[in-house]
């Protein structure tokens, strides 16, 4: 039997603040106030803190969490409530608090309720004991204040406590519908978002409102309300076989989200019909995927990943005491128009009469 000789393992033990200051033969103190950035740190000139951060770097300086928490009584732990951990959406939020959260030396704990009211409270439950010192949601329904400072990502109910970064849907369904109706589009079909969706009744009143304002209102028959759990192109590819199976036609959709509008361009498609020739589509969101579909999605951008950073900022702007709480912080949106949408086909009955079902 051949026998192995186990050898020491490596030492993964780092430089200690004390020996890094002797390193650079500069006081432990202003060693300290440099790495962890606090105000002492403005008066030290520049060139003194790149070389501390190069000597921290080199011989690998890691520094001692539960010394930081000891002494500012603080955990540097934030909470973050998302609906889905994964899904295009909230991935892209989450990348942004993450992007901030970790350049400014937090720590973040994420948990994903999936729609469940019960599950959502008991998370809460969960973080405020791991000692969270403040709470992000994202696309989440909140009904009542919590005891920590919390950021409402796509947040609309006015809760004390809580700051609402929103998108403004009003001016992003003014555009979309602008967009439309410059295309000679009148009949227009709309799905509206699922009852738990954050941003479903801002954006349906929203696009009931810009479609007034341009001559093209949205009928009950040309309406179809997302439902169920399902959040994958199959939710769309369905309401639009829906619609279409209707009597009333119609030569422009504008989805819910570009999860739908993949879904719509496949349904399409099937019913024997072209995109944007027979029935243009406009999504929402703008992930990224929707300028790599083919055809490329026509989408409303809202930039969620700057959402995210907005909403760790004004959370670690609060815990920090650098800024007052604020109610809420809108977000404008951007028409991205690309291959979904084009002018009506110039006999708008003809295409539907193609369909067989």
């Amino acid at each position: 039997m051949t026998k192995i000789r186990m050898g020491r393992l490596p030492s993964h033990r780092g430089i200690t603040i004390e020996e890094l200051a002797k390193r650079v033969k500069l006081t432990k103190g202003t060693v300290s106030a440099v790495l962890n950035d606090s105000p002492a740190a403005k008066a030290i000139p520049q060139s003194t803190k790149d070389r501390i951060f190069a000597a921290a770097k080199k011989f690998s300086y890691r520094p001692n969490f539960f010394a930081r928490t000891l002494v500012k009584k603080r955990t540097f732990t934030i909470g973050v409530i998302t609906e889905e951990i994964g899904d295009a959406y909230g991935g892209m939020v989450i990348s942004g608090i993450e992007a901030f959260l970790t350049h400014h030396k937090y720590f973040f704990l994420t948990v994903a309720h999936r729609h469940d009211p019960e599950k959502l409270e008991r998370y809460e439950d969960i973080l405020l004991s791991r000692g969270v010192e403040g709470l992000i949601t994202v696309d989440t329904q909140l009904t009542r204040s919590s005891p920590l400072p919390t950021v409402a990502v796509a947040g609309h109910q006015e809760i004390t406590g809580v700051t609402n970064v929103v998108l403004d849907q009003r001016h992003a369904a003014q555009a979309a519908l602008k967009h439309l109706a410059g295309l000679g589009h009148r009949e227009i079909a709309v799905m509206r978002g699922w009852p738990f969706s954050s941003d479903s009744t801002e954006r349906w009143l929203s696009i009931c409102e810009a479609a007034n304002e341009f001559g093209t209102p949205i009928l009950p028959e040309l309406t179809v309300q997302l439902m169920g759990n399902d959040t994958s192109p199959e939710i769309g590819y369905r309401m639009t076989k829906e619609l279409l199976r209707r009597s009333r036609s119609f030569t422009a959709l504008f989805a819910y989200n570009d999860v739908c509008a993949i879904g719509a361009v496949r349904a399409v498609r099937e019913m024997g019909l072209h995109v944007p020739k027979d029935i243009s589509i406009i999504g929402f969101d703008d992930i990224p995927a929707a300028a790599y579909h083919v055809p490329s999605l026509t989408t409303v951008r809202q930039p969620l990943a700057k959402m995210g950073e907005i909403a760790a900022q004004a959370l670690v702007e609060r815990l920090d005491g650098r800024k007052d709480y604020q109610k809420q912080i809108a977000v404008e949106a951007e028409l991205m128009i690309r291959e979904t949408t084009g002018t009506v086909c110039a006999c708008p009955g003809a295409a539907r009469r193609k369909i067989s079902v």
